[in-house]
């Protein structure tokens, strides 16, 4: 069983593409995290750090009556996957970050309420056209499809004839000072469990920052690092095609 986590903004079909691929072989769950889509938001901010973030899945994990899963995330899901491999070792098989989980704070060239006012902006802009929406989600990624037509339609709410973010200025406020709060290289040493991270390779200015804080979390989780070439921070928009082989190569 395959149990899977968004990032920051988007929702449970983040993994649309994928789980076409792999439904006649795997069972896949994906959810909704809070805030994000049609699950409501935390009622503060503290709920969204890491080890209440990890208790509330945890909830959601037994509610589904799970005893154990592969955990396939992206971006800041793969930090709540971090830090709930941490809590919970017992109940992960693998894990497969998709470009996050090693972006450590500390590395940050943006103090956290630097960045919390950039992330709190960008969440709460709105469009006055579907198409012009539309067309951001589109520049975010190097491909397209009809799958990603509909992951795009779950993206938004429409609210006094405006297009907006479902995910609010408020919860991604939230989000970024738990992340900034909950060092995730802090934990590293607690991951017990195969981790693979797939890193994008795009923009090449990041190159080098990304490949010091990948090179740390491998050896400090004893994990390993695969830099797909020609992708950005969604990779698995960009080449879902390696996220599957990946999942069949290594969880049969």
């Amino acid at each position: 069983m395959i149990f899977c986590l968004h990032g920051l903004g988007s929702t449970c079909l983040s993994f649309i593409e994928i789980a076409h691929d792999l439904k006649e072989d795997y069972r896949i769950i994906s959810i909704d995290a809070p805030g994000h889509g049609k699950t409501t938001p935390f009622k503060s901010g503290e709920e969204y750090e890491m080890n209440r973030m990890s208790e509330w899945l945890n909830e959601v994990i037994e509610i589904l009556d799970i005893d154990t899963f592969y955990f396939l995330s992206h971006s800041w899901g793969s930090f709540v996957s971090l830090f709930y491999a941490a809590k919970y070792p017992e109940k992960i098989r693998e894990l497969m970050l998709i470009d996050g989980g090693y972006q450590g704070k500390r590395h940050s060239i943006q103090t956290v309420e630097e960045e919390v006012a950039y992330y709190e902006e960008d969440f709460e802009q709105a469009w006055d056209t579907w198409e012009d929406f539309l067309a951001l989600v589109k520049s975010e990624t190097l491909s397209w499809s009809s799958s990603k037509m509909e992951a795009a339609q779950d993206l938004f709410l429409y609210d006094n004839q405006q297009y907006k973010w479902h995910a609010r200025g408020e919860t991604a406020g939230h989000i970024i000072r738990a992340v900034h709060k909950d060092e995730v290289e802090d934990i590293y040493h607690k991951i017990r469990k195969p981790a693979l991270l797939l890193r994008a390779s795009l923009p090449e200015s990041l190159s080098e920052i990304r490949k010091k804080t990948a090179d740390l979390l491998m050896f400090k989780t004893k994990g390993e690092v695969k830099c797909i070439p020609g992708t950005t921070h969604l990779l698995h928009w960009d080449r879902p095609e390696i996220v599957v082989r990946e999942i069949r190569q290594r969880w049969k």
